[in-house]
């Protein structure tokens, strides 16, 4: 199992944060690898709802279903993916109030099937995930601040 866990602290209330995250159709507003997203998307999904996600990830494209799995409104967010084709992953948001804000961290859990992939993921895939993770924390922050 990969992980990958990115950190931010945005000047916005919990409440502000965990509602603009939670709903799908924000997603390609601050994640670069978020094309776009169909299904339930105008809204903070509640556990059992489900969207379908276009993305591309380290330069791999393709189309994952997003089901929740876990929601403790305004501090824990849990979807589990699943990709066409195969492979899936988790993705946690946990936030806390700090200062005058949010600690906003995201965590991606995925597995890698075989020894081959594995390789190809600690050599290159990995990095390429957190970087991009890096920007959309960096996006999300700025986004949500502007509108403060």
């Amino acid at each position: 199992m990969t992980r990958i866990v990115t950190v931010a602290t945005i000047r916005r209330p919990p409440a502000v944060v965990f509602d603009f995250v939670t709903t799908p159709g924000h997603w390609p507003e601050w994640h670069p690898s978020s094309l776009s997203v169909t299904g339930a998307t105008d809204h903070s999904l509640d556990v059992g709802e489900q969207c379908t996600e276009h993305f591309r990830v380290a330069g791999r494209e393709g189309t994952v279903v997003w089901t929740v799995a876990e929601r403790e409104a305004p501090n824990r967010w849990v979807i589990r993916g699943n990709i066409a084709g195969g492979g899936g992953g988790t993705i946690t948001y946990t936030l806390m109030p700090e200062d005058a804000g949010t600690r906003f961290m995201r965590e991606f859990v995925y597995a890698v099937p075989n020894p081959l992939l594995a390789l190809l993921d600690l050599l290159v895939v990995r990095r390429r995930i957190t970087a991009e993770s890096a920007e959309a924390l960096r996006r999300l922050k700025a986004r949500l601040e502007a509108s403060n």
